[in-house]
């Protein structure tokens, strides 16, 4: 059984899309950890800002299922697949961790590299699995987010109505 992670992110109707994506999540992966939801700035373009949290589950699906099931989910809830990297969003789930599976193979990328450029990744990750390691740097997600610059933050947790319900 894999442990994996998941960045979720929204910033079109995320009081819809992030619990309907937490509640297709459950039925297909069952028990989900899930951290504190972040409000951030959008990165790289002018817009609404952003809800953000990750999750983590369990599952017996490879890698390359998981990816596809996340897929399906997005697009389920009105992602387009040509959008721009830096845009708005219905819903993002990106796959960071995989146990400790390290893979670039041009359309997975595990770990991703957003866990240690972005607090909107990393500091929900150092929150629910603090003790975890990374799997290149082999340091804790808590070390990592101990480090990190702190100046460029510009999120802080939210309460949204719906996160006691998921």
């Amino acid at each position: 059984m894999a442990l994996c992670f998941i960045s979720i992110g929204s910033n079109i109707d995320k009081d819809i899309n992030i619990p309907s994506s937490l509640h297709a999540l459950k039925q297909l992966f069952g028990e989900l950890l899930i951290s504190s939801v972040y409000q951030s700035k959008a990165v790289g373009f002018e817009g609404e800002d952003f809800y953000n949290l990750i999750v983590g589950f369990n599952t017996n699906l490879d890698v390359n299922n998981v990816a596809q099931r996340l897929r399906e989910i997005e697009l389920n809830h009105g992602r387009c697949r040509d959008s721009k990297k830096f845009s708005a969003r219905t819903l993002d789930l990106d796959l960071v961790l995989y146990d400790d599976l390290i893979l670039n193979d041009g359309r997975l990328q595990i770990p991703r590299a957003e866990i240690e450029d972005y607090a909107f990744v990393l500091e929900p990750l150092a929150e629910i699995a603090p003790d975890l390691r990374h799997p290149t740097s082999h340091r804790t997600y808590a070390e990592i987010w101990e480090s990190f610059d702190k100046r460029r933050i510009h999120q802080q947790k939210v309460l949204p109505e719906w996160l006691n319900t998921v």
